[in-house]
């Protein structure tokens, strides 16, 4: 059998059997030689910052539909769009795996020349479909994930993100799927709500 060079870290050698390491001594042995530990103490700070930058690294973005003025209860919005005579924005969403959806929410739906807009003439709902056995997905309620479900075929949305808007009646006025920019956003909106 041709040998292998291999490189150890400190405190391990060629000759030492890992299976036969207690897995403390073994990890303890490569860690050292990763520079993760001196000697047998832990160097708390490196591991801290570790652990904050896995957090941000893996977090599912932070902003909720409901914290930011979405609805996600189809029924009460079309309520209030009634009620207020305001026009329903649909924003069919893949929220956390979604680049486009991620990225019409960070330059669109999260400025405040939109905010400002949406808040005295639309009612918005996001009918999010996130990643399955994701935070996201797992905060879903089952009743939840089926309206999104039902409400994507009645609306035959096959793609993300999509934007619909309905009147107070729950007609449909206007379909778009794809990225759109915040200003072109608004003014189809107002061509929709003057007309």
């Amino acid at each position: 059998m041709p040998f292998i060079a291999r490189r150890f870290p400190a405190g391990l050698s060629a000759e030492m059997d890992n299976r036969s390491l207690p897995r403390g001594r073994l990890f303890a042995g490569l860690a050292r030689g990763r520079g993760l530990v001196q000697g047998d103490g832990v160097k708390k700070h490196r591991f801290i910052l570790f652990a904050v930058a896995a957090c941000f690294l893996f977090h599912a973005p932070t902003g909720s539909a409901a914290a930011s003025g979405w609805l996600d209860d189809y029924h009460k919005a079309q309520e209030e769009a009634k009620a207020s005579h305001k026009l329903l924005l649909l924003n069919f969403t893949g929220s956390d795996w979604c680049g486009w959806c991620i990225r019409l929410d960070q330059d669109v739906f999260s400025q405040s020349d939109f905010k400002d807009y949406a808040g005295k003439n639309l009612v918005l709902i996001e009918l999010d479909f996130p990643r399955p056995g994701g935070p996201r997905a797992q905060a879903q309620t089952a009743e939840l994930q089926k309206q999104n479900l039902e409400m994507a075929r009645q609306y035959n949305v096959h793609g993300f993100p999509t934007l619909i808007v309905l009147d107070g009646n729950g007609q449909k006025l206007w379909e778009y799927e794809g990225y759109l920019r915040g200003a072109d956003l608004i003014a189809q909106l107002e061509k929709l709500r003057k007309g």
